[in-house]
């Protein structure tokens, strides 16, 4: 299987850096307490100066949303929407350990990062220009289809994963109590995002390691000439 984003993707974005992270041999049972609670004060850190909206790896997404003809305040990246919780309720949602971690780096870094169940995915994923004919599960159980020319993360079988680029994912393949391996996708488009997104990656890595130390993973920065990251699909 592969990930990757559409060649016009890249030709209307160029200043994009992606990075993808697959680990297999996951469980709920993993105890992330302390590490998410480090990564939130992180976060929390940066707020105490300025607003989520005031760090510059918000202001480029919320810059791509007003592009895509998107009101910043109505839909908001997903590094946004958990910093915005968290400087007004001073936590983080808790889920399932994988999430909490996944969702904590994000704030730390205020860079959106999305988690997919892999057997939920039907062949290659490709973040690209929807045709308005894909299906998307929301969480309150109804089937919607993305705007022609939304930005979305699509398999082949049509399903959209997320909507709106980095702005809500889909139940279909949230993770659960019965995720094993997870495809975990990142993206940043500010000055920094390069080296940042190298940071970020390497610390998913090792918090990983750290919640599931039998776990199997691997990482990648992606860029345009090489802009495929390749992982084995789930067995069922």
């Amino acid at each position: 299987m592969f990930f990757s984003h559409s060649i016009d993707i890249w030709e209307r974005h160029p200043e994009l850096v992606p990075g993808a992270l697959f680990v297999q041999g996951i469980n709920k049972k993993a105890s992330v307490g302390a590490q998410v609670e480090r990564l939130s004060a992180m976060a929390a850190a940066r707020l105490t100066s300025q607003t989520e909206s005031e760090l510059p790896e918000i202001q480029a997404w919320r810059a791509v949303f007003a592009k895509m003809g998107l009101k910043p305040t109505k839909y908001r990246c997903a590094s946004e929407a958990l910093l915005r919780r968290l400087r007004k309720e001073n936590a983080l949602p808790r889920l399932h350990p994988l999430v909490d971690l996944c969702n904590a780096v994000s704030a730390a870094f205020a860079i959106p990062v999305a988690v997919f169940d892999v057997a939920k995915i039907s062949g290659d994923l490709e973040v690209r220009f929807a045709t308005g004919t894909e299906t998307y599960e929301t969480f309150s159980g109804e089937v919607e289809h993305p705007e022609p020319g939304e930005v979305i993360f699509a398999d082949q079988a049509g399903k959209a994963h997320a909507r709106r680029w980095t702005n809500r994912q889909s139940s279909l393949s949230a993770v659960s109590a019965n995720t094993t391996s997870a495809l975990i996708v990142a993206e940043a488009l500010h000055d920094l995002a390069s080296q940042d997104m190298r940071t970020l990656m390497a610390a998913l890595m090792h918090e990983v390691a750290a919640a599931w130390p039998e776990a199997v993973a691997k990482a990648r920065v992606l860029t345009r000439s090489k802009a495929r990251f390749e992982f084995p699909a789930a067995a069922h």
